[in-house]
């Protein structure tokens, strides 16, 4: 399998935004938003997808936080579908359970080509810090909408708001590097009875 980089800039009147991705990394995070949790929490996808992430953004947080991690999305899931082309020789499909202390979620992921998202989780507060914890289905809608993938999150359980997102993000880094894994049984094939994604 050849490399699976991408680079992606996006500017616009709300933000702007330049994201190097390396799908076969090691995890390491590069992260500027102005938005500390937010970046903690993409962070985690690095960790847990083994994705190589270095996004810089600069957003009018001054504002709220919304188009900043919207757009982040967005990006993300150009820089995925760019970096995969045309499928060929993955899994398609990954799902993982994350716990954290009295959290746990589970996200289900199929790099379909169809964006779809279906986001279950009661959050037991409104905010994290500063961060609105209505922006995390914000982020994961941008992202299904432009990676072209469809996305089951659910948090079974949790108390304390901060450990629901985390799980959600770390799940969510495990369920990605399923997908893009490469299945040697069908390292030539796309993974479709279609015959493309």
């Amino acid at each position: 399998m050849s490399a699976r980089t991408a680079q992606i800039s996006r500017q616009t009147a709300e933000t702007r935004i330049s994201l190097d991705i390396n799908l076969d990394g090691t995890g390491k995070a590069r992260l500027e938003t102005g938005v500390p949790f937010f970046e903690h929490m993409l962070d985690q996808i690095a960790r847990h997808g083994l994705i190589d992430i270095n996004l810089a953004c600069d957003g009018d947080t001054q504002i709220d936080d919304h188009h900043t991690v919207e757009d982040c999305g967005i990006v993300l899931g150009q820089a995925v579908a760019k970096a995969i082309g045309d499928k060929r020789g993955i899994f398609r499909y990954g799902h993982a359970y994350v716990p954290l202390d009295e959290a746990l979620s589970r996200v289900v992921i199929d790099l379909s080509g169809r964006p779809g998202l279906e986001f279950q989780c009661d959050f037991t507060r409104s905010l994290i810090g500063r961060f609105e914890t209505e922006l995390v289905e914000e982020f994961f809608r941008g992202f299904v909408n432009h990676a072209g993938a469809t996305l089951h999150v659910d948090n079974l359980r949790g108390r304390n708001a901060h450990h629901q997102a985390e799980t959600i993000f770390k799940a969510f880094g495990r369920a990605l590097r399923m997908a893009l894994s490469a299945d040697e049984r069908q390292s030539n094939a796309i993974p479709s009875t279609k015959g493309s994604l």
